[in-house]
């Protein structure tokens, strides 16, 4: 083969397989929203017109939790030192509400401008955070990253990637980046799990304070736990004022018990979906 012809090959190679390799993700533009979801299969982020929250003002009996992660947060938004934070604890306590309210209201703070961005990253691809990380270092916002009901299931290694990526890799967490997680559990990992390591490893202790050390990535731990009944009552009185239903405050408590008793919980979760059946048999939009 004479030389211009194995020129003229290797370049219909190198076409070809410029044609087959994936084209280089688009940049994202941050002012598109305020609120974005990790596409971990195509390596991009996809913003989110309308975010499904609460007001702030609307969690009702978590108070100190609440104000702990909003000051975390502003100190954040305002290129502060702040602490990775994970909201453990009962189901329905509005653990993730309270993330998505606290960046809204952040946001609209006087200085922020609109620079506190919400990045969502689903639970499966967690293994994908170091990539997300890598994208978001150079961008010209500060951005909460977010992954509710975070937990590993025994053989789950994807921890190990979420460890590196918070604090232990050689880059570790950008300056612009902090991450709020959300958890049934405040250890993250199943006991029987740790058990089973501590059984079979040659050091037991080092195999489980592998798995105990993943909590101890986040600075700020805020337990989140089931709500009395005057709680429970406080948060459907303050959402039947927020939207206007107007009945008797009397039989509202009083049908919200019921409610309550039926579904054999009080949480935020069942005063919200109480709320949404009063609102309908009032014939009153909630709106959104």
């Amino acid at each position: 083969m004479t030389l211009p012809s194995q020129a003229d090959l290797l370049l219909r190679i190198a076409e070809a397989l410029e044609r087959l390799a994936p084209p280089a993700p688009a940049r994202p533009d941050f002012d598109a929203a305020e609120a974005f979801v990790w596409r971990a299969e195509k390596g991009t982020l996809a913003p989110v017109a309308k975010v499904n929250r609460v007001d702030l003002a609307l969690l009702r009996g978590v108070d100190r939790v609440r104000d702990l992660l909003v000051e975390n947060t502003e100190r954040f938004a305002r290129g502060l030192p702040a602490n990775n934070a994970l909201l453990w604890g009962a189901r329905g306590m509005g653990k993730s509400s309270l993330v998505k309210a606290a960046q809204a209201t952040i946001n609209r703070a006087p200085g922020i401008d609109g620079r506190l961005k919400l990045v969502e990253i689903h639970r499966e691809d967690i293994e994908g955070l170091p990539a997300l990380m890598s994208l978001l270092r150079e961008a010209p916002c500060r951005f909460i990253v977010f992954c509710d009901d975070l937990s590993f299931d025994a053989g789950d290694a994807s921890y190990k990637s979420l460890k590196a990526a918070l604090e232990g890799g050689v880059e570790g967490r950008p300056g612009n980046v902090v991450f709020y997680a959300t958890s049934n559990r405040r250890h993250l990992m199943p006991r029987e799990m740790m058990e089973n390591e501590r059984s079979s490893a040659i050091n037991p202790g080092e195999a489980v304070e592998e798995k105990v050390s993943l909590s101890d990535r986040f600075g700020l731990w805020l337990g989140f736990h089931h709500c009395s009944q005057d709680d429970f009552l406080a948060m459907v009185r303050g959402y039947a004022s927020h939207f206007g239903l107007d009945a008797p405050a009397d039989a509202i408590e009083r049908d919200a018990l019921e409610w309550a008793t039926t579904r054999g919980s009080r949480s935020g979760r069942t005063a919200w979906q109480f709320t949404q059946d009063l609102a309908g048999r009032l014939g009153k939009p909630l709106g959104g």
